[in-house]
Order: C-alpha cells, then structure tokens, then sequence
C-alpha cells in the first residue's frame, strides 16, 4: 500500500512540474520579446555568435559594426527590397507562410532538395534570439516564437527591428551600417538600385558580397528591382 502511494505521488509530481513548466513558456516567452517592441534591442544572438565563432564561414568579429536607425531614417525603397526578395506575403501571414511551406515540400518531394520557407518575421527571431544552424528543435523554436512576436508587435515594428539586426556583410548588421560601409550615405538616403543590391546578398551575408557582387548576386538584385515594380513601388508598404 505504502509503495502503492509513493508511485502515485511521483507521478503527481511530474503532472504539476510539466503542468508548471508548460505554464511558464508563454510567460518567458512574453518576457524575452514584448520590451523589444518599444526598446531598441542591444545585442542579437547573432551578433554574440558572429563576435565568438563567426558566422557562415566568416572570420570572428573584433568589432560589430551594428548602428540603429528609426523606421523614418529608412529610405522606403529598402523596406519593399526586402519584402520582393525575401517575403512577398509579409503583410498578409501572421508568422508562418504555409504557402511557401507547402512549395518548399513539394519541391523536396520532387527532387529532395528543400529550399527556404522562412518568412522575414521567422529570421528576425532567429536573429535575435536563436544560434545558426538548421535542426528541427531550432526551427520549432523559431516558429513559436515567429508566431509570438506577430501577435504582440505591430507588422511595421517587425520589419523595422528586422532591416536594423540582419547581416548584409561580414561583421555588418542592420541597413544603418549597411549603407555606411557600401553606399557611404545613410540608409535614409538609399535608392531602389541600392536597396535591391542590398537584398540581393541576405541568403548568405559572407558568401555574396555587396561590394563585389558575383553573377548571382547582379542578376537577383535585377530579379528584385522587377519584383519591387510588380508588387507596386512602395505602395505596398501601405498594407503594413
């Protein structure tokens, strides 16, 4: 009978620490991203990291270049570049794009090559949060808190955090230093051109350069000057 109690309540216990645990998630999760709504992030995981290890083959960084700017310090030409090249539904989805989920698993149906679904909100948590890698615990992770951040941040905030903490090169984060370092202007400053050149280089910061672009890199900036006029010009940043 005695034993009969303590297995019952062990088994009590581990009802209340997952109940415990379970209840705590949102609450962390509230905690780690609802300030940055209204704050001005410090630091992102990947600038630590780029700082540590580095970050897609690059060297580490002695020095962070990482400057903020306000959304109204942004030309409007680099919020659309970055929408035509990386996530046309931004406006519309709400942290998850499951049509470009079902593209990506049909193409890796169909020739087993998996190609990116992330939407914007999806890389600036993993920006701001989260390591490199591509495991399906980091993805999981980046999907919570992706859908997190949609439902506590307005659609323009997101972007806003988002062109200020991406890489666009080696040791260069956020369009701010971007534009500094290629452009010699400030981002207020950046026309359609440069702004899609920009663009053109966030699937792999390191690999393609702004500065000395390769063929792919000239022929996706054309790609998204032609995607940034189909979707209407900066227009389009009015459904934000």
């Amino acid at each position: 009978m005695e034993r009969r109690k303590r297995k019952a309540r062990r088994k009590h216990r581990k009802w209340r620490v997952s109940i415990a645990i379970l209840l705590s998630v949102p609450v962390v999760t509230l905690l780690i991203t609802l300030p940055f709504r209204w704050l001005t992030p410090p630091t992102t995981a990947f600038m630590l990291h780029a700082a540590s290890t580095g970050l897609g083959g690059g060297q580490r960084c002695r020095q962070v270049d990482y400057q903020w700017v306000d959304w109204q310090a942004i030309a409007p030409v680099m919020p659309l570049a970055v929408m035509a090249a990386e996530d046309q539904r931004f406006p519309v989805h709400r942290g998850l794009d499951f049509n470009a989920i079902g593209r990506a698993l049909q193409e890796w149906r169909n020739n087993g090559r998996m190609r990116g679904a992330s939407t914007l909100t999806q890389q600036l948590a993993k920006n701001l949060y989260l390591w490199p890698g591509q495991s399906l615990a980091r993805k999981g992770i980046e999907a919570w808190l992706a859908v997190a951040l949609e439902m506590t941040w307005p659609k323009r905030r997101i972007l806003e955090v988002y062109l200020n903490v991406v890489q666009f090169g080696e040791c260069t984060f956020g369009v701010q230093a971007a534009s500094r370092r290629f452009f010699h202007q400030n981002a207020a400053a950046l026309n359609a051109w440069q702004s899609a050149r920009l663009a053109a280089v966030l699937p792999g910061p390191v690999l393609y350069r702004v500065d000395q672009p390769g063929d792919y890199v000239r022929q996706r900036t054309g790609w998204i000057l032609e995607q940034m006029r189909l979707l209407g010009g900066t227009g389009y940043l009015g459904a934000l």
